[in-house]
């Protein structure tokens, strides 16, 4: 009987990491024994994918506020410094902020509206129009916010993060003054010393500050990348993509993973004969339909992965060749026209960018793809996996 099932993906339990636990043994050991335990094959192009928290956490790359202070003193001194388009996230934001605070004397915090970068939502889209409020024009102080909005808290959450980010400054020492725009401009109305706080944008914003008056500016990304005080650093993204650990310190995002993703490979190899991809990945790129909340906090779904996962997917939609190509075969002569057509695609190494067949396949990146399928599989909360399986990614109607 041919073989019935297409892509798994499995979690596998992992011993709790631990700062200076050698991660490559432990992945490999978790996998092979999790095959064991589940009768499954290790084949040729399967997936490893590892989480990046505990890439993180056995590399002990964690930084203190007082360490994120140290470096946003050292770049700003006693400016009034501009904290622009940070998003809502206790986990993401919030120690990154009392860090950031604890190194100033005032913040002019502005909050892009009605959502940040991600999509948390700050105000109910309804209640923006309703008010008459343009967020690409309108600059609102707090008290305007208030009286259009009055404290909205987050859907999911329950916070009202106007409150909660001002309080957290407050608390570090610092004044604050807090204001929503949406144009990066705005903030050089307040002060020329900005620290730009947008993952995905931030190039943008940096360059649109630069070219329009401002005399320092700093993104999250060239915060913490060298270390302070034999902290942890990341010299490649600063204090993009790290999380809360404690209310003190923070967990960065972690460095040098091309080293675990080959010694991953190399040792799986070595015990069992085959060439499996291995990828380390942090948050996935989907949107949810309620919170209209979009993830990917990190810089990048996947910060290292083995050379097997460059590209993207270059497939045929089956229903397209079924309703077009072939519409007027059924049964066993329409699947084996199918197959051969794939055949010949995979044979021919041929590009099909453009092409009818292609449409609705969404070529996205290989790494954003499969990374965003392990975030749903190992989740956020007490799932204990944070080692991702995955089969049967690279098969197709042919197999």
């Amino acid at each position: 009987m041919d073989r019935m099932v297409g892509t798994v993906s499995r979690g596998v339990r992992a011993p709790i990491i631990r700062e200076g636990d050698c991660l490559a043994d432990i992945v490999v050991d978790s996998v092979l024994k999790a095959a064991e335990s589940e009768k499954f094959e290790i084949r040729d192009r399967d997936v490893v994918a590892v989480t990046e928290a505990v890439v993180a956490r056995a590399q002990g790359n964690y930084a203190h506020v007082d360490d994120i202070a140290q470096d946003v003193k050292a770049k700003f001194g006693d400016d009034t410094v501009g904290v622009i388009f940070p998003i809502l996230s206790r986990n993401r934001f919030a120690i990154c902020l009392r860090g950031i605070a604890k190194g100033c004397k005032k913040i002019v915090l502005m909050l892009s509206y009605p959502s940040d970068e991600v999509g948390n939502h700050l105000i109910d889209l309804d209640k923006m129009d309703e008010a008459g409020v343009n967020p690409w024009s309108d600059v609102l102080t707090e008290e305007k916010y208030r009286e259009y909005f009055g404290y909205e808290k987050h859907v999911f959450t329950g916070v009202d993060y106007v409150d909660y980010y001002k309080n957290l400054i407050q608390e570090a020492g610092a004044e604050v003054e807090v204001i929503f725009a949406n144009n990066p401009k705005v903030i050089l109305n307040y002060t020329k010393s900005v620290l730009t706080c947008d993952i995905h944008t931030r190039k943008r914003t940096k360059r649109i500050l630069l070219a329009n008056g401002a005399e320092k500016v700093y993104g999250l990304d060239e915060i913490m990348t060298e270390s302070m005080n034999g902290s942890g650093y990341n010299d490649k993204y600063g204090l993009l993509g790290s999380n809360k650990a404690t209310e003190e310190t923070v967990k960065l995002f972690p460095i040098h993973c091309e080293e675990v993703v080959e010694s991953i490979q190399k040792q799986l190899l070595e015990k069992t004969g085959k060439c499996v991809e291995v990828m380390v990945y942090g948050d996935g790129a989907f949107k949810d339909p309620v919170g209209k909340i979009w993830e990917l906090a990190d810089p990048v779904v996947s910060p290292a992965y083995t050379k097997g996962l460059e590209g993207t997917p270059n497939e045929v939609k089956l229903k397209y060749l079924a309703d077009n190509n072939f519409a007027d075969l059924s049964g066993e002569a329409l699947q084996d026209a199918i197959k051969n057509y794939i055949q010949e695609k995979d044979e021919k190494a041929k590009s099909l960018v453009g092409s009818m067949e292609t449409q609705g396949t969404t070529p996205r990146r290989l790494t954003d793809l499969i990374g965003s399928l392990a975030d749903l599989t190992s989740g956020s909360g007490d799932k204990g996996t944070p080692i991702i399986y995955i089969q049967g990614y690279f098969d197709n109607y042919t197999k």
